[in-house]
């Protein structure tokens, strides 16, 4: 997958029933739902914090560069995390 593949001025919101949170017991971030619960990596569960509503796609890499400062696929991790959240229907983009 490319950035080419992915607005980065769109904004993801977590879809309705999905809840992002952490979970002391799984010592991580994880994803709630109504089925189950996805537990995240910690780049996953970083680039979850940002998803707020608010940061568009552009804006969540450059806090994580801010965080993490400038690793060279930060970019293109975030780009390939919003577009498998979005075809596992975790996150809208709009």
């Amino acid at each position: 997958m490319n950035k080419a593949a992915l607005d980065l001025n769109l904004i993801p919101t977590w879809r309705q029933g999905y809840r992002f949170q952490f979970e002391p017991a799984q010592n991580g971030f994880v994803i709630l739902y109504p089925e189950g619960m996805i537990k995240l990596n910690e780049s996953a569960g970083a680039i979850g914090q940002y998803i707020d509503g608010q940061n568009n796609v552009s804006s969540i890499i450059a806090e994580l560069k801010q965080q993490f400062g400038d690793v060279a696929d930060i970019e293109q991790d975030v780009v390939d995390y919003m577009l498998v959240a979005q075809q596992q229907h975790w996150i809208d983009l709009r």
